[in-house]
Parts: C-alpha cells; structure tokens; sequence
C-alpha cells in the first residue's frame, strides 16, 4: 500500500532535488567563487559542500531516530560541526560535490519509501530545531536546502 505521508516526503525531496541540479549545473567557473556567506566566507562551493554533508548527516540523523534513537547530542555546536565539515570536503571540484549530493539525496529517498507510520512519528532530538518527529526531520533536509538556495539566487540575481 501506498502511504501519501511518505509519497509527499519523496516528492517535495525529489522536487528540491531537481531544483538545486538544475541551478548547480548551470553556475559558470566564476560563478562558483561568488561569496554566498562572509562570516565564515562561503563560496558557492562551500555551500554545496555543506548540502552534501548536511544531506548525509540528517539522513543518519533521521536513520537514528526512526529506529528508536535519541537523536543529535545536546551539546552539538553546530557552526564547529559546519566548519569540520568544510574541511572534510576541501579540495573536491563542483562537479564530484554534486555527484556525492546526487548520491546522498538518492540514499535518502530510497529510505524514506521504507518508512511505516510508526516510524515517521518517533520524536528525536535535531540539531537545530530541538524534539521533533522524523517526518518533519525529512521535512526539514528539503527546507534546509531551500533556505540556502534562496539565499544563493540572491547572490546570483536570480529567483529559486
């Protein structure tokens, strides 16, 4: 049976998904080192290096949670985690960051189509938004990277 809960999951992923290739895909050479943020400086690269591990951490986030766990710690700083993460992915070019994204939001759908209902209501602990289910946690990786497309477009002069 098919569960509109997680068929709406998938698609507002696969929608943001598409959204965020098609605007990567097109960015020219200089594009790519326009600031987004100042303070730490992020180039479009680095941001794109953040989706890719905000994708992967959130998903095992989410895997957590929906099999019984407890969440992120309480104690997790989060713009340290974000600066760890940008060094873990220094040196990787535009394009092997967007296929390790591709790759990523595919592991991610793959397992949302197994969630059962119990699952996507188990509560946990997210990094930024505190105890919430793991239905909105799913929701949350879309919105996340929504938050920052917008700001990109706005760098870019262009609507997202």
């Amino acid at each position: 049976m098919v569960e509109p809960r997680v068929d709406a999951l998938v698609a507002r992923l696969e929608k943001g998904r598409q959204k965020s290739f098609e605007i990567f895909s097109a960015l020219t050479p200089e594009q790519w080192q326009i600031t987004v943020y100042p303070e730490p400086t992020w180039l479009v690269r680095n941001l794109l290096a953040h989706f890719v591990s905000a994708e992967q951490q959130l998903l095992a986030l989410a895997r957590d949670v929906a099999g019984g766990g407890p969440g992120a710690p309480p104690d997790l700083d989060i713009n340290r985690n974000n600066a760890d993460e940008q060094k873990k992915f220094e040196g990787q070019s535009p394009s092997v960051l967007l296929d390790m994204l591709e790759q990523a939001r595919r592991e991610t759908i793959v397992w949302v189509r197994t969630l059962s209902l119990d699952q996507l209501d188990r509560v946990g602990r997210h990094p930024v938004l505190g105890d919430i289910n793991v239905e909105t946690m799913i929701i949350a990786i879309y919105g996340h990277q929504l938050l920052h497309m917008r700001d990109l477009a706005r760098v870019l002069g262009s609507v997202v």
